[in-house]
């Protein structure tokens, strides 16, 4: 009998999906795992009915369960919409946080994963095989069940749960969709890819860890308010740095914020304001907005924004992503850290130095500089000599170097007298190549009724490493080079011709969709979808044989996001 046939009574009994493996029998007469209990009175009271509580203070499914924000809440959602759940604001609100902090995850288990949360367009380099790749990545990233930890039996109730839900989920969970092949796996003995996943899920993410036995032992409040110094990036814009205020909210852990920052590139000055949310002593989700009205540009830096970011277990740093647009695709690459009455340091006005240049001006960033300091106070590595001091503040100091022509490629520091920022700047002898990012990317046609899904392209200039091979894991990155924008067809069906329909590129590597609906001017009034290059060819830079270095980014431009799939809200709550 097929596997699918079996899924109700399977749920209503308790039982496991896939085949029953040796293995999977042994296990299942081990000794359960111990559960995590639980003490809130709003949890107990508005899930208690449903998750039966035993002896020891522990509810069924709940306790033996860990997750990031994000996932609790689309738990909370999926509570209210199938099994009817009532909740105000303010309960939903105090579930959320106490799952999040007292069974959520530790700094160290959410941090590989920060990207789902982060909203980032990233190819995920932590799928082991094309089996798990079948089995839980073709229907969405692998960070998201690594956003869980959970106990064996509750991973094995959690594919009961998908088939019951999401009719695919029986494919891919017997065949691995496009991945696992589509061979006899229903023999008895045969190893499923649901199996597989199982395998790698309760030992990858099982619900007890050594990390998260010290966090629990560890965690504390944040204490976050103060002032700290911030540099953040934003692609089309370049380098900012400022200053983030935070005060206390309502709660231990709720803050409200605002920043100063200026842009490197034109001095601009950008002020913002909002308020956040720390869960477990380390999980920042926030949400702010410009002081000035955002204007109609989409990526218009005024926006309100979501922030989701990792603090630092000792509450020194933090980090993560400061996002906006209708599916995220605006963002800031965000840093912290704590601002003293010690001189910092925290960027520099350009990416690189090229050997053999003179009297190249740089300007570097900072807080509490020296008040006296000279060219000897100042390190940038062996080849780079400091000529003079041009000013300096206790904000910045702008310098003039000399590189040798002989000066080793790479990576440098740059020291204050004895205060460092580490790998702030490249010395280089030629650029070797141009990467476009994203290197492969979506956008999304619009209309008055669906908005517009944009992208924003950069052109990164590379030098080949210390092995002299480019594209290797030591190349050192440039920063952004100057390039010519254009576009080119990625053949893929005969007769093509998306370039003409998909939308146009700006000058500065922006992208702007074209409007949704059949086409008359398309071959059968098709949408305007398709998928195309988008090409950066430099000003400037050539290879060996003498022609410009050209870089390409893969372009979708897709359908609109007609529908938010359970869309996580967490931000600011």
């Amino acid at each position: 009998m097929r596997a699918s046939l079996l899924v109700l009574p399977a749920l209503l009994l308790g039982l496991s999906w896939s085949n029953a493996q040796p293995a999977a029998a042994d296990a299942a007469k081990s000794a359960p795992e111990e559960g995590i209990p639980v003490t809130d009175p709003v949890v107990l009271g508005k899930c208690g009915g449903c998750h039966v509580k035993d002896s020891h203070g522990n509810l069924s499914r709940i306790s033996w369960e860990r997750a990031t924000p994000e996932q609790w809440e689309e738990a909370v959602k999926r509570m209210i919409r199938l099994n009817g759940v009532t909740l105000t604001p303010a309960e939903a609100k105090a579930i959320i946080k106490y799952l999040s902090t007292y069974h959520g995850l530790a700094p160290e288990e959410a941090k590989p994963v920060m990207y789902l949360a982060e909203k980032r367009i990233q190819d995920e380099t932590i799928i082991p095989n094309d089996t798990l790749r079948g089995a839980c990545a073709n229907c969405h990233p692998l960070a998201r069940p690594l956003s869980w930890r959970r106990s064996a039996e509750d991973w094995k109730l959690l594919t009961n749960l998908h088939v019951a839900l999401y009719p695919q989920a029986d494919e891919a969970f017997r065949l691995g969709i496009n991945a696992g092949g589509f061979g006899d796996h229903e023999k008895p003995g045969d190893i499923l890819p649901v199996d597989e996943a199982l395998a790698y899920l309760g030992k990858t993410a099982p619900l007890h860890t050594p990390e998260w036995a010290a966090w629990r032992a560890r965690m504390r409040a944040p204490k976050l308010a103060g002032r700290w110094l911030v540099s953040a990036n934003i692609n089309g814009h370049g380098k900012y740095y400022g200053e983030l205020e935070v005060e206390p909210g309502g709660a231990d852990d709720e803050f409200t914020t605002r920043v100063k920052l200026v842009s490197v590139k034109d001095g601009s000055t950008l002020v913002r304001s909002g308020h956040s949310l720390v869960y477990a002593g380390y999980s920042w989700r926030g949400r702010s907005k410009g002081t000035s009205p955002a204007g109609s540009a989409p990526d218009d830096l005024s926006s309100e924004m979501r922030e989701v970011m990792w603090v630092s277990p000792d509450q020194s740093q933090a980090e993560g992503r400061w996002f906006w647009g209708q599916y995220q695709e605006f963002g800031f690459d965000v840093k912290l850290q704590r601002a003293s009455s010690e001189p910092a340091v925290l960027g520099v006005d350009r990416s690189a130095l090229k050997t053999g240049s003179s009297s190249v001006r740089v300007r570097l960033i900072g807080d509490n500089l020296p008040a006296q300091i000279t060219a000897a106070d100042l390190d940038l590595g062996s080849g780079v000599t400091v000529r003079r001091i041009v000013s300096h503040t206790p904000s910045d100091v702008i310098v003039e170097v000399d590189v040798a022509a002989d000066a080793v490629p790479g990576k440098r520091d740059i020291a204050i007298r004895r205060t460092v920022l580490q790998s702030a700047i490249a010395v280089y002898d030629r650029v070797d190549y141009i990467k476009v990012v994203p290197e492969s990317v979506l956008a999304r046609l619009g209309s008055q009724t669906h908005p517009k899904g944009y992208q924003q392209f950069e052109a990164i200039g590379y030098q080949r490493g210390a092995d002299g091979k480019p594209h290797t894991a030591d190349d050192v990155e440039l920063g952004p080079v100057d390039v010519n924008w254009s576009v080119e067809e990625f053949y893929s069906v005969y007769g093509d011709d998306d370039k003409d329909f998909v939308g146009t590129l700006s000058p500065t590597g922006f992208f702007t969709p074209a409007s949704d609906g059949p086409n008359p001017k398309r071959k059968f009034s098709r949408n305007n979808y398709g998928d195309i290059w988008v090409v950066a060819t430099s000003k400037s830079d050539k290879s060996a044989d003498g022609k410009p270095l050209v870089g390409k980014s893969y372009l979708v431009v897709t359908v609109p996001l007609y529908m938010n799939w359970d869309q996580p809200e967490v931000g600011g709550q």
